[in-house]
């Protein structure tokens, strides 16, 4: 059920709201967003469920998987399919690794440039210079994924699931805070993106805990951005932004 909470902070998701046509359009966004991840998600719990019943039934061909329960849908896609088919439906997966990836590069990229670099360290850099910062952070980012997949051991869901608490801690608060609390300020937002990333790294290695990482660092992101937002001071000029998005949000309603 944490997972759900990784949902308000992941760039990729929230990009494609960003880029509505009108505040009015974000209803009909709303609703076709949320169709579409729970057919998704259905599709996914059917797949383990079809996994299950199938493997149960056929015990002598779980050897498909290759001792990996992950691989489960290409299994049961080499198994159950014609060959033709199945390689379409396997070329599907690659389409989608490579969707994604190349999603999360630019929107990794992106952030860290203009929400990090160009709105904390350096707000009148020149244009020439935070496209090179750009891409030297697609390149590092690419070089980071790179080192932790080497790892033999790793797995998919292992890797996804810690990168989405990274997201979701870090961002999912300040996303929320920023749309329905007017007192929230740059530096409580910054310290919130710290507080829930440090939160997700530590959590297991100094608790040990089995508790997934992104609800503690959900929590940490929260209370660090109302703490130190209640200790800086809003500008009446971000109140007036505040104030007349969501009268045009309420008016869309």
């Amino acid at each position: 059920a944490a997972w759900g909470l990784g949902y308000f902070g992941q760039p990729h998701i929230l990009a494609r709201f960003m880029a509505a046509e009108n505040v009015k359009s974000l209803v009909s966004a709303r609703r076709i967003g949320m169709t579409w991840m729970i057919l998704c998600l259905a599709g996914a719990c059917a797949v383990g469920y079809f996994g299950i019943a199938y493997f149960g039934g056929h015990p002598e061909q779980v050897g498909a998987m290759g001792g990996n329960n992950e691989r489960i849908f290409i299994a049961l896609t080499t198994l159950l399919f014609n060959p033709w088919i199945a390689g379409v439906i396997l070329s599907a997966i690659l389409a989608a690794v490579m969707s994604t990836l190349s999603c999360q590069l630019l929107v990794c990229s992106s952030a860290i440039t203009e929400d990090f670099y160009k709105g904390f360290l350096r707000p009148n850099a020149p244009q020439q210079e935070l496209v090179w910062i750009g891409r030297i952070m697609v390149l590092a980012v690419a070089v980071i994924a790179i080192i932790i997949a080497a790892d033999p051991e790793s797995k998919v869901l292992g890797l996804v699931s810690y990168a989405w608490a990274g997201f979701g801690a870090a961002f999912g608060p300040v996303v929320i805070l920023s749309v329905f609390w007017k007192r929230m300020t740059a530096a409580g937002a910054l310290a919130g993106m710290i507080a829930g990333a440090a939160t997700v790294v530590a959590w297991k290695p100094l608790t040990g805990s089995s508790l997934y990482e992104i609800v503690p660092g959900f929590i940490a992101c929260f209370i660090a951005i109302v703490v130190v937002s209640l200790m800086g001071k809003v500008s009446k000029e971000v109140e007036n932004k505040f104030e007349e998005a969501d009268k045009a949000y309420q008016a869309a309603k």
